[in-house]
């Protein structure tokens, strides 16, 4: 289940996630939302 939160998130780290977002969005060809990309990195980051 999802939960809305806020957080605040400095500018060098919000420029990576929107271009990983950006990068998703083309290699797709369709919709990722920035939670999806925060979502996964904070997982990937989490697994090691």
């Amino acid at each position: 289940m999802a939960k809305r939160v806020t957080i605040m998130l400095d500018d060098d780290l919000d420029k990576k996630l929107r271009l990983k977002q950006a990068k998703k969005i083309q290699e797709t060809q369709g919709s990722y939302s920035f939670s999806s990309v925060l979502n996964d990195t904070i997982r990937k980051g989490l697994r090691s």
